[in-house]
């Protein structure tokens, strides 16, 4: 019980930690638009590289942490994320003077596509972690609290971040997640665990006498293909990348639309944005445990019941003014949907439905989806609030109506989706 604790702790902070050097570019947009260095369809292209490359690597990382040792896979992953966004804040003080805008973009790419395929070496062997750790009927609950790392690095990554980009400026903020990535890669290698045999523990299936499967005497790579060729579990991907688009609008461009559109400084627009962070805890807390006490480890109720919440969350986002109180209570909704939705769309529903010993490819068809849609939307949704772009007298305003269109039409349809799979049953 020590041992299996002690991993899902490394898998949930380890994350989160992952989470601040992957969210960095998102709080300093709008300065980098204010000092000229890049522009809006830049920034697009260079967010839509870390999400194309999560996207592949999600995939591929997902097969291959099947078969590694999680704490060095993981805590690898971080180590190379960590140097990526050292080498932005680097890139970062040269612009200008030493390098020009053109070779600022390119050079930002690269970097943060490599970036984007360390990424996607965390969130496989921290599930895979829960699976081989954890008994079946328990494993909605600590998944649940897993997927609070999303929103715990989320929050530390607007309040912390912003703030050092507010007192330092933006390239501070690449420096900063810098050290949050350190910090996590020395936390992995000290507390996480690959497998209870490697403590020289029985397999979780004997400790918590579930019994033997069929597919526990199979090989890895033949469970992989029988995932592969499980329908429901390509649906569940379909829906959570539509879910993503929605979830990636807010995380990406939800700052910079507070402060073009409704007039919010930074400061005030990253704590309202970081709200959506904070509040989504309470909703992947909760969503394993209530999914596993309520609904027997059903998870369709709750997950249609958030994916309404989330597009109401969404458009009152848009549609409701300029009031902070408004726009605070829309990300409140919007998190705690969103929460749930990352817990149950995002991978949950999917590991339900494969066996255990295919966790990380099940995981790797729903991230490749989630993030691919991820990243298209960042090109459109950097097209169209460029396209939106005019200039009188020397102030440029951006137009995001379209853009929203786009983002809520989305959300609608991620909560659609899974109710193709009602009839399909948790794996027994």
């Amino acid at each position: 019980k020590k041992l299996r604790f002690q991993a899902f702790l490394a898998g949930t902070i380890g994350y989160s930690l992952y989470y601040v050097c992957r969210t960095s570019l998102n709080v300093v947009k709008k300065p980098i638009l204010d000092s000229g260095a890049l522009d809006a369809t830049q920034l697009g292209i260079i967010g839509s590289s870390l999400l194309f490359a999560y996207a592949i690597g999600k995939f591929v990382n997902g097969f291959l942490a099947d078969y590694s040792n999680i704490k060095r896979f993981m805590a690898t992953g971080l180590a190379i994320s960590a140097v990526a966004n050292l080498l932005m804040g680097v890139l970062g003080m040269a612009s200008g003077a030493v390098i020009s805008s053109a070779v600022l973009f390119i050079a930002m790419s690269i970097m943060w596509a490599i970036n984007g395929w360390s990424q996607a070496m965390g969130s496989p062997p921290a599930v895979i972690a829960l699976s081989r750790w954890y008994p079946l009927n328990k494993r909605g609950t600590y998944y649940g609290f897993f997927s609070a790392s999303h929103n715990i690095g989320e929050f530390f990554s607007f309040l912390f971040v912003g703030s050092l980009v507010a007192t330092a400026g933006w390239q501070w903020g690449f420096f900063g997640s810098t050290i949050a990535g350190v910090l996590g890669v020395i936390f992995i290698i000290i507390f996480m665990h690959d497998t209870p045999e490697s403590k020289g523990l029985p397999p979780i299936s004997v400790l918590t006498n579930e019994g033997e499967k069929k597919t526990d005497t199979q090989s890895v790579k033949d469970v992989q293909k029988l995932a592969l060729r499980t329908p429901a579990v390509w649906i569940l991907a379909l829906a959570s990348a539509f879910m993503y688009i929605s979830r990636y609008a807010i995380n990406g461009w939800g700052v910079l639309y507070l402060q073009e559109a409704k007039g919010f400084d930074l400061v005030d627009a990253t704590q309202i944005i970081s709200v959506n962070a904070l509040l989504g805890i309470i909703g992947t807390v909760f969503s394993g445990w209530i999914s596993d006490r309520f609904f027997k480890g059903s998870r369709n109720i709750p997950a249609l019941f958030a994916g309404v919440l989330n597009t109401i969350g969404l458009t009152l986002f848009v549609y409701g003014g300029n009031s902070w109180f408004v726009n605070v209570l829309s990300m409140i909704l919007f998190g705690i949907a969103v929460g749930v939705l990352i817990s149950f769309l995002g991978g949950l529903m999917a590991v339900d439905v494969v066996p255990r010993n295919a966790t990380g490819a099940a995981l790797g068809v729903v991230g490749m989806a989630s993030y691919a849609a991820a990243g298209i939307q960042d090109v459109v949704s950097g097209a169209l609030i460029d396209a939106g772009k005019t200039v009188v007298d020397g102030v440029t305003t951006y137009d995001f109506s379209t853009a929203a269109i786009f983002w809520i039409a989305a959300s609608i349809i991620s909560f659609m989706l899974p109710i193709l799979n009602w009839r399909r049953k948790v794996q027994e």
